[in-house]
């Protein structure tokens, strides 16, 4: 029989740190304890923290690939419908199927639809848009778009434990350790 797991009280706790080099050292190391639900907020971008937070691979590059495709095949086999099947006219004894006039329309498609398939994918894959997150419950979170840099473990995480966390997250040089409510 399986074990359900019981749905946690808060969302997670939340260190704040001073620079970003001890928010980088801090994912590592909570990264190297085997935390798997965690994040990381700063207000620019820190390279490497990806690696740590652990950013999941998405079906974004494949969908995109996939509807410019879609678009390709749209555009050149429309061009070719209307001028060879449905409306077929000779213009100073071209053939019909005048491929090489059809490439504008067929790029213009192919970048149109993969276009619109990132941004759609994009928005649906990110969970946007999300106007409510729970660390925005949390006052000091305000100062990480300005001089704050946080890393938040959620309750979610299969080692979590609220004081064990806690500990954890207080032996990293953190200026603050905080509950973030739900």
């Amino acid at each position: 029989m399986e074990q359900q797991r019981i749905k946690p009280d808060i969302y997670g706790l939340m260190a704040e740190f001073d620079d970003s080099r001890q928010l980088l050292a801090a994912a590592r190391r909570a990264h190297d304890e085997g935390y798997t639900r965690l994040d990381a907020y700063s207000p620019f971008p820190i390279e490497g923290l990806s690696t740590y937070v652990g950013f999941p691979k998405t079906g974004l590059p494949t969908l995109v690939l996939l509807a410019g495709i879609f678009g390709c095949l749209g555009g050149f086999g429309l061009q070719y419908w209307v001028a060879k099947i449905a409306y077929p006219l000779n213009v100073g004894g071209r053939p019909l199927n005048s491929w090489p006039s059809f490439i504008p329309v067929t790029f213009e498609l192919t970048i149109l639809c993969a276009a619109f398939a990132a941004l759609i994918g994009m928005l649906a894959l990110n969970g946007l848009p999300m106007p409510y997150h729970p660390v925005f419950n949390e006052p000091r979170f305000a100062r990480a778009s300005q001089d704050r840099f946080f890393l938040a473990i959620e309750a979610v995480d299969p080692i979590f434990d609220r004081t064990t966390t806690r500990s954890f997250l207080e032996g990293l040089s953190s200026r603050e350790v905080t509950e973030v409510e739900l």
